[in-house]
């Protein structure tokens, strides 16, 4: 939750290629306060069954920049095997992008929320309401 003093972040995932949630994504929350501040990593969590990840940390007060870095490789190769069965592997990696690492700047008293549009071989990412 925002306040006067702070910015908040919520974030959900979509997987594209399959037009569903993403479950299971794991995800971890790193803030700054200043552009030549050094990123502190404030914990993380995951995706839950709606694709959403509803327990980020609260963000300091004083942060300017927020980096969300979600571990899409996992998340694949998990799709990957589950959809291959017994079939042997086509490729070596679940995911052309085994990370995804999304930057932004924020403002006190603002919430932002970050969807991440996912597939193996992209993503889109927007400021969602």
């Amino acid at each position: 939750m925002s306040t006067d003093t702070t910015a908040s972040v919520s974030t959900h995932i979509l997987d594209t290629s399959i037009g569903r949630p993403a479950e299971g994504v794991a995800i971890t929350l790193a803030a700054r306060s200043g552009f030549d501040a050094e990123w502190v990593a404030l914990g993380g969590s995951a995706t839950d069954a709606d694709g959403r990840c509803k327990d980020l940390p609260a963000l300091p007060e004083g942060t300017t920049h927020v980096r969300l870095d979600f571990e899409t490789e996992a998340y694949f190769s998990k799709k990957q095997a589950e959809a291959q069965q017994d079939a042997p592997r086509v490729r070596d990696s679940g995911a052309f992008f085994p990370e995804v690492a999304i930057t932004f700047a924020v403002e006190p008293g603002e919430h932002y929320h970050v969807p991440l549009l996912l597939n193996p071989f992209g993503y889109s990412v927007y400021r969602g309401s």
